[in-house]
């Protein structure tokens, strides 16, 4: 079979759902004459620049956790390498392209100000922050490298169904080993819903977000550090269940992972969570390239958060929730709140109605 691959697509393929890596490890532990010489190049020089960006990152998060201790900022990093480490037991397994942390809201502006001085470019200024405004994430740029860096919290994350806990998540800290010093992170049940969430709010588009579930879950599980109890009821805390079953049944699902029966009874229980992961198996292949349409969109939000009225509550306050790209040209300006509150349904009509086939 594996002569017969078209192995351009493939390396394609694995490149758009961001498994480059989990292909790499695969085609390893197939004969020699199996693997054409210049697929195991490509993907030896993809694996080469993998692990040093994941150097460079890493060293970088390290840097700017400093800083933010040495002025008494809290943060934990979330995904990225801290997620590669916790589902993969390495930090270049996995391609990133940002660095993402937690920080309290009453911390922003002055991560912000150590940001700036540090050399990156706030996309959010601190005229907004001292405006109000609260923005997708805070993003930091350098136009010098592509380094990214996005804070989040409680406010930020909006597709949280129910406000994050970030008390908690801070108080349920672990430290991740990484590249011999210690990083603090999310609990392993706490990123396990905070990747279940981040998969449905895009849709479970690309593999890499079911495979990061299956293979944390796989991972943690066999070092006895994952407790189901705690994940399943801050799930239900966060209004997140149904996502979590999502996550968890694609995970089962597509790449075998095991799941205790507790667990798996709950998913059966949950009919809607079987439909979802249905019509996003519809998706995924095309790795985003045919995303679902407008009504799709809002319909699959509604689903995913649960029952009918908890579900159009949901949908309204992420329609009606502006975001940098609603107000970001008019942080000057004074304005009214609520008008960039009418302005998004407008603009993600026009983002996402394109795409829509209905």
């Amino acid at each position: 079979m594996a002569r017969s691959v078209d192995w351009p697509r493939l390396l394609f393929l694995a490149n758009e759902h961001g498994v480059a890596g989990h292909l790499a490890a695969i085609l390893q532990k197939l004969g020699v004459d199996v693997v054409p010489a210049e697929v195991k190049k490509s993907l030896l020089d993809r694996q080469r620049a993998q692990v040093l960006s994941s150097l460079r990152m890493t060293a970088e998060l390290f840097r700017i956790l400093e800083q933010f201790a040495a002025e008494e900022i809290h943060a934990l990093v979330v995904k990225g390498p801290v997620l590669s480490v916790q589902a993969y037991g390495d930090p270049a397994m996995r391609s990133y392209g940002d660095l993402d942390l937690l920080v309290p809201q009453s911390d922003i502006r002055r991560a912000t100000e150590l940001m700036i001085a540090s050399g990156y470019e706030a996309r959010v200024s601190l005229n907004a922050i001292d405006a109000g405004k609260i923005p997708g994430q805070y993003l930091f740029s350098k136009s010098d490298s592509k380094l990214l860096v996005e804070l989040h919290n409680d406010r930020t994350l909006r597709y949280f169904p129910r406000p994050l806990p970030l008390e908690k998540f801070f108080a349920r800290q672990i430290r991740v080993p990484l590249d011999g010093n210690e990083a603090p992170a999310l609990s392993v049940e706490d990123e396990l819903i905070l990747i279940s969430i981040h998969g449905a709010k895009h849709f479970w588009e690309r593999l890499i977000w079911i495979a990061d579930v299956a293979s944390l879950i796989t991972r943690q599980s066999s070092l006895g550090n994952l407790d189901w109890q705690r994940a399943l009821a801050t799930a239900e805390e966060l209004g997140a269940l149904r996502m979590l079953f999502t996550g968890l049944r694609l995970a089962r699902d597509l790449l075998k992972a095991r799941l205790p029966e507790a667990v798996q009874a709950g998913i059966h229980a949950d009919t809607a969570a079987s439909r979802l992961a249905l019509d996003i198996s519809t998706w995924l292949p095309a790795a985003g390239d045919a995303p679902p349409g407008l009504f799709q969109r809002a319909l699959f939000r509604i689903r995913m958060r649960g029952g009918l009225l908890s579900g159009a509550a949901y949908l309204v306050r992420l329609s009606l929730s502006p975001t940098e790209e609603d107000w970001e040209d008019d942080v000057e300006k004074k304005r009214l709140p609520f008008l960039d509150s009418l302005q998004r349904p407008f603009r993600l009509a026009r983002k996402h109605g394109r795409y829509s086939k209905s």
